[in-house]
């Protein structure tokens, strides 16, 4: 068993959770008959140079973070996202799954188009559906690849905002908004477009 889950992530291109690794083996689709020899893998790859890792109920392989400088030989190409970009990542991880209007509410501007888009072409972002309401708007909430790419194994790793100031990543300009945006409460409107930051 330990040996068929191990070949069988090895050899898959993207991440599985255990419930299809249980039905690539024949076990149906209950992943309970394969998380035990996950579990054991896992121990396994530790202090190794790959280790097996689970990302949003997902499982891959991965190089072990203090090797990955070794296996570096392109230059990556850093893309910025503007202010508005990470307000509304930040909102879509801490509310999902949350409209493009619950956005503006939390944030007390209008929310430009290219700013969803930017993060929806970055792959963390997608769209989760629509919301039972009137007009049915699109709802948007995030992606495995952005638990995977600020490696965090789910939401609830999130810091809260506590963690965030004490880091002093916060600006005390902005505690309203960010109190708002993060506590879920209702922000003061604002006729503010932020197209421009785009």
């Amino acid at each position: 068993m330990l040996r068929a889950v191990e070949a069988t992530l090895f050899a898959s291109i993207e991440p599985l959770t255990a419930d299809q690794v249980a039905l690539h083996l024949g076990f149906g689709e209950k992943g309970g008959e394969v998380r035990p020899a996950l579990a054991d893998l896992q121990r396994h790859y530790q202090g190794r140079g790959i280790h097996l890792v689970e990302r949003g109920g997902r499982w891959h392989f991965e190089t072990a973070p203090d090797l990955a400088h070794l296996l570096r030989r392109e230059k990556e190409d850093v893309r910025r996202l503007s202010r508005a970009a990470t307000e509304v990542l930040a909102i879509v991880a801490y509310h999902e799954p949350v409209s493009r209007a619950e956005i503006e509410a939390i944030r007390g501007v209008q929310t430009a188009k290219g700013t969803l888009d930017v993060l929806m072409e970055a792959g963390w972002v997608r769209v989760a559906g629509r919301r039972e309401v009137p007009g049915r708007p699109v709802i948007y909430a995030t992606t495995p690849a952005f638990l995977d790419h600020f490696g965090l194994t789910s939401l609830k790793e999130l810091p809260g905002i506590d963690e965030l100031r004490a880091a002093g990543l916060l600006d005390p300009v902005d505690d309203d908004m960010i109190e708002t945006a993060l506590g879920g409460g209702n922000a003061r409107a604002s006729e503010k477009s932020d197209s421009e930051d785009d």
